[in-house]
């Protein structure tokens, strides 16, 4: 039986979102963030007080969730958003509003629909970043099955085809690819 990681161990939300760029003062918003917020919670204290984060999902249940956490943790910088980032104009903020945005673990959905690229587009800063992590496209002891996996590769040709520029490529763990895209 495989044991399963937790945490740090599985992906180190402060060490990936540090080495995307985030940094403090900047504005940060997770697109799908999940009922823990495993990236929102470390984000919100890297901004630190001068900056934002924006704990993005279609899940009004997830975001419920989510608040609890955020109650417990005291972090008095992060907005819960319902969004649904498949829809042109489906995050409630305006244009340019993003130092970086991060889309962990369900990078097939982004990469299906080019409503989803150009709604993280249109959300991203001129001078913005668009971070990627999912699971390796191989077969491992933990994870959704291979078929539903997308490798770095296939990421990399449909964001560059819509006018991203792939800047770094970083494992994100034993299980993870991470990249890093910006507009220019």
């Amino acid at each position: 039986m495989a044991i399963l990681s937790s945490g740090r161990a599985l992906l180190d939300a402060p060490a990936i979102l540090t080495r995307a760029g985030l940094a403090s003062g900047m504005r940060y918003a997770d697109f799908g963030c999940g009922p823990l917020g495993h990236f929102v919670i470390p984000a919100s204290e890297i901004v630190g007080p001068e900056g934002r984060v924006f704990a993005v999902d279609v899940l009004k249940s997830v975001l419920a969730s989510l608040e609890d956490r955020i109650r417990v943790e005291m972090a008095k910088n992060i907005s819960v958003v319902w969004g649904d980032f498949e829809r042109p104009s489906g995050v409630a903020v305006p244009s340019g509003s993003f130092h970086l945005v991060s889309v962990v673990n369900i990078v097939p959905i982004l990469l299906r629909s080019a409503d989803a690229v150009a709604e993280v587009r249109r959300t991203l800063r001129p001078d913005g970043k668009l971070l990627l992590v999912d699971w390796i496209k191989e077969d491992t002891a933990i994870g959704p099955p291979v078929e539903q996996r997308v490798n770095a590769a296939e990421a990399e040709l449909i964001l560059t085809k819509a006018g991203f520029t792939l800047k770094q490529t970083f494992a994100a763990g034993p299980y993870h690819w991470a990249q890093v895209f910006s507009l220019v």
